[in-house]
């Protein structure tokens, strides 16, 4: 697990640190740092996919570094990634603690995954092809699904029944095989039994279906980042959301036997925020001040019980009492 992330000189945050849990949902304004930390997990696995030039802080050319601090099996180990103006030049040292390996490390690393899912990807035909990963976009999830039920039914049909809670207007995930070789997704209507096709879906029912897809798979990504999964997405199903999030980084509690996986979400919603009013250890506000972005955990501030009191997360938030809202300074 990543406990934590040091940023320097990385696009707006120019020396900020942001603190991770099993699961780490980030609220804040636009611009303020939310989607710059899920590009850091990026570079993680990447570095060399983020361009000095596209990350570096306004007005400065001293050396972008990204320093993570690792928890669990990895307790001890460390990733450091410095992109610096001289020729271009890259690097990405690990430290490993003892009882650790790198090569162990970095198969963790390469399998982080960060989401931005696009429901226009997510309803094309993708090619049939044995082991198939879920895009970060979304593409390829007829394949994905094809392979669950193929290969993990029991898994298949418990994601049939929760899609079917989370859209009732639906009863079942079907398939259709196009003649050049490529698969796509329809659903049953639960009155009637008509077969609707993707491309007559709507956004939300396309995102929803994709998460919790990623929340059935027999092994996830160790690690996810998802951007504003709340998009499209009606409040009253806001609920059922943050469970398929739960089932991937608490897998014990819904009787599930795999590892844990770690997922960082961002939002700018209140009412996904309320879905976590019981749980503000997992909250992290992003702020910014001019030209510079910090995040601080929720929990850590002082008055944070007097100024909840009875009122909901959401609205706290919205009234900017929290921070991590849109200003002028």
């Amino acid at each position: 697990m990543i406990e934590s992330i040091e940023f320097k000189n990385f696009k707006v945050l120019k020396d900020a640190k942001l603190p991770l849990g099993p699961f780490t949902l980030i609220v804040g304004a636009n611009g303020s740092g939310k989607s710059t930390a899920l590009q850091g997990l990026i570079a993680l696995r990447d570095p060399k996919r983020l361009p000095y030039a596209e990350i570096a802080s306004v007005g400065t050319d001293a050396p972008v570094q990204m320093l993570a601090h690792l928890g669990g099996q990895f307790e001890g180990d460390s990733i450091n990634c410095i992109w610096k103006t001289t020729g271009g030049e890259i690097e990405r040292s690990l430290s490993v603690g003892v009882g650790s390996h790198k090569a162990k490390l970095n198969s963790f690393l390469s399998r982080v995954r960060v989401f931005s899912l696009n429901p226009s990807t997510i309803l094309k035909p993708a090619v049939l092809h044995p082991q198939t990963d879920l895009s970060e976009d979304g593409g390829g999830l007829a394949v994905v699904l094809d392979q669950l039920r193929d290969n993990s039914p029991e898994r298949f049909e418990a994601l049939n029944r929760e899609f079917a809670a989370l859209f009732p207007e639906f009863d079942r995930i079907l398939f259709v095989t196009h003649s050049e070789g490529t698969r796509s997704i329809k659903l049953r209507t639960r009155i009637g039994h008509y077969v609707i096709p993707a491309l007559n879906l709507s956004h939300g029912t396309l995102v929803g279906l994709a998460i919790l897809t990623l929340a059935y798979l027999p092994e996830p990504p160790p690690v996810i980042g998802i951007e504003e999964p709340e998009r499209a997405i009606h409040p009253r199903l806001l609920r059922q959301l943050r469970d398929a999030f739960y089932r991937l980084s608490h897998p014990d509690c819904f009787d599930e036997s795999r590892q844990p996986v770690q997922v960082i979400a961002t939002t700018q919603s209140p009412y996904f925020l309320d879905q976590y009013t019981d749980h503000p250890e997992e909250i992290v506000v992003a702020e910014k001040v001019g030209l510079e972005a910090k995040f601080h955990r929720l929990m850590d501030r002082p008055d944070m019980e007097e100024i909840l009191g009875d009122v909901p997360l959401g609205d706290a938030w919205y009234s900017g009492v929290l921070g991590g809202v849109p200003s002028r300074t």
